[in-house]
Order: C-alpha cells, then structure tokens, then sequence
C-alpha cells in the first residue's frame, strides 16, 4: 500500500539524493494524521455545540472528579493559554451556563471555576463523540498495532511533557 508520504518521499530522493529525507517518513505521516484528527475532533465538537476550546475548559474540569472544579490558575497549567485568554474562556463559558464561578473557600479573593450540570452534560457527550472518531481513525489497526504505536509515540512525545503534577 503506498501513500502520499511515499511519493513525497520518491521526489526528494530523487531530487535532493545527498539529503538523508527518511524523518519524512514518519513526521510527515504523524503531520498528516494531526491535520485528519483535528478535523475529526472539530466534527465531534461541532455535533454537541462546542468550539475546542470549550472542550478543553470543559474536560479539564470534568477530569478534576467530583466536584469538577479548579482554580483559573489549574486551567491555565493544563489548557497551555494565557491567564487573560483564560479569563476570556472562563466569562464566555460562564454566559452560556457551562460553568460558574465560586468563591475560593481557601483564598478570600480567590474563585474556582466549577461545571455546571449541562457543561458536565456537554463535556461527557462530545468526549463519546471524540471517541467515535478517534476508533474510526484507528480502525485499519490491531489493539496490539494500537498499542505499539502509543508506545513509540510517548517516547517521541515525553519530552515535550515535562509538566509537573497529573496530565
């Protein structure tokens, strides 16, 4: 079976044959499924009403655990924005009663940022909806392709992650 990446391939080899061209084999591939799960994803998102980055607002929340919340300042570290980026998300989620905003009973001029029972809602049915999409990508592969790949990919991506506390 041969892709785009092996003809892109083919052409620069026969091309540019002093490059070594062989990272293309497998970034290109690995840049090519990011274009085609960010377009699944937007699709999962889109059927329950979410931008993605409410989505990540969202799960970051729902993945908190009972009683799904955290500090403007633990979104931050997990969504990768800016505190007046997030402040933006957190106002216009808010508006649309996806979530709220508590008084911190730690920190008098602290709030949290807690799920509403339709953000829950929303989050848990576009989580299913992402899933769907993400099998159908994954369909072509054995459970145990699945997992070699996860494999091989965490150790491409761990060191990008070297973010302290649970991911």
């Amino acid at each position: 079976m041969e892709d785009e990446v092996d003809r892109l391939v083919a052409a620069w080899r026969r091309e540019r044959p002093d490059l070594d061209v062989e990272p293309l084999e497998v970034l290109s591939r690995v840049s090519r499924l990011a274009r085609h799960l960010d377009r699944a994803r937007r699709l999962a998102f889109t059927e329950h009403g979410l931008e993605p980055w409410e989505f990540d607002v969202l799960t970051s929340l729902r993945r908190a655990g009972a009683p799904y919340q955290l500090s403007p300042g633990q979104l931050l570290t997990q969504t990768l924005v800016t505190s007046g980026t997030m402040t933006n998300r957190i106002d216009r989620l808010t508006k649309k009663g996806l979530v709220e905003r508590l008084p911190d009973p730690n920190d008098r001029r602290g709030v949290l940022v807690r799920l509403t029972r339709e953000g829950q809602d929303r989050a848990d049915q576009s989580l299913a909806g992402l899933l769907d999409q993400e099998r159908a990508l994954l369909a072509e592969l054995s459970r145990a392709q699945r997992a070699e790949l996860a494999g091989l990919l965490r150790q491409l991506t761990a060191p990008f992650d070297n973010v302290p506390g649970p991911g």
